[in-house]
């Protein structure tokens, strides 16, 4: 496309336009992402539900990584970032907020209903199964679009209500677990996980675990290094595998025990990922026994520890896939597995994708 002439930076006429025309007004209604000399791209839309007596924490997890200008990520986008819109049942009335405060929602359901990606970050009480009719129609209006449904905590009972979950493994908050499976018999919950990812219907369990998997939708859109960026400035681990425990014993550890043994050999580990390692390798870095060593790794970390290290290998492969140099079998034998077959078998659990493919979306200078 030619760049624009003075004359048509500054205008052709000094007269006051007579109102938006019916392109502006069609204009306005989606927004934008503008890049100088491109062509302007629509974003995805990702709408955010706010409801009455709502806990403020879930829905500043979605609007800090979802809302958020990112100046930091510069030319790291192959693709338009997010428009956040607030949404709710009554757009502009106040809704109450756990804290003694009161938030103001500008979209209403329909707006939620058009969007791209939709996040329920919670229920007004799960333990009632009170869940707005208005929602149900809006989400399955959503999915039936093809967008992308996604719950946060007790959101799962939303999802769940409108029959989007029917024969699908979901999780929620451990203390909501069993309701939801006595409630809805056809969901097939999993308590002892932090996310479960169908593709187009995601559910993670509370709190924390919502950045886990918002983090987890932006690496699926816009690759590791956006996703390691947005988490550097959220201050958090860039990677959870979503199969870890949501309970975790102990995990604030008085402070002498920080440089004990298991700190060491992951440490250890993450130094040698190219090498053979195995529950004895790591026991011996921690200068325990094999069985005491699981047993405190598990307890500590909420996964085994043959688990973690493929986690993070697989996690260490993709910013190698994201560069153009090294085949898929040298990338695995870089990481450390035994074979490029047990690498995409081990990336397609975690990723729910190929190397390939996700070298194909995300590569950069890759055919």
């Amino acid at each position: 496309m030619a760049e624009p002439t003075a004359e048509q930076i500054a205008g052709q006429s000094a007269e006051p336009p007579a109102g938006p025309s019916a392109e502006d007004r069609a204009a306005r209604s989606h927004p934008v992402a503008v890049t100088i000399g491109r062509r302007p791209e629509p974003v995805h839309d990702v709408a955010v539900y706010a409801f009455e007596g709502m806990a403020p924490f879930e829905l500043g997890v979605v609007v800090e990584v979802f809302g958020l200008a990112r100046p930091e990520l510069g030319g790291l986008l192959a693709a338009p970032w997010y428009g956040l819109k607030v949404c709710a049942d009554r757009p502009g009335a106040a809704l109450d907020a756990v804290g003694g405060f009161a938030l103001t929602a500008r979209h209403g359901l329909d707006d939620l209903a058009a969007a791209d990606t939709v996040v329920i970050p919670g229920v007004r009480n799960a333990f009632s199964g009170e869940v707005s009719p208005g929602l149900v129609e809006a989400l399955r209006t959503a999915h039936e679009r093809g967008a992308r449904i996604v719950s946060i905590c007790s959101g799962a009972f939303a999802l769940a209500a409108a029959g989007l979950l029917d024969d699908k493994e979901a999780t929620t908050h451990w203390r909501y677990a069993e309701l939801l499976q006595q409630r809805h018999p056809r969901v097939r919950v999993n308590p002892d996980v932090l996310y479960v990812d169908n593709g187009d219907v995601l559910t993670s369990a509370g709190s924390a675990a919502g950045i886990d998997l918002c983090l987890h939708l932006v690496r699926r859109d816009h690759g590791a290094k956006v996703a390691n960026s947005v988490a550097r400035r959220f201050v958090v681990a860039p990677h959870r595998d979503g199969g870890q425990a949501q309970f975790i014993e102990a995990a604030v550890r008085p402070v002498e025990e920080d440089e004990d043994g298991i700190a060491r050999s992951m440490q250890w580990a993450l130094d040698h990922l190219s090498d053979p390692l195995t529950v004895s390798v790591l026991a011996r870095a921690a200068r325990m026994s094999d069985r005491s060593y699981l047993r405190h790794f598990t307890a500590r970390n909420g996964t085994s520890p043959m688990r973690w290290v493929v986690t993070q290998r697989i996690a260490a492969s993709l910013a190698l896939l994201e560069a153009p140099e090294g085949s898929v079998e040298e990338i695995a034998a870089a990481v450390g597995f035994e074979s490029a077959a047990t690498f995409r078998h081990h990336f397609g659990r975690v990723m729910r994708t190929s190397p390939t493919a996700y070298r194909r979306s995300f590569g950069r200078g890759v055919a």
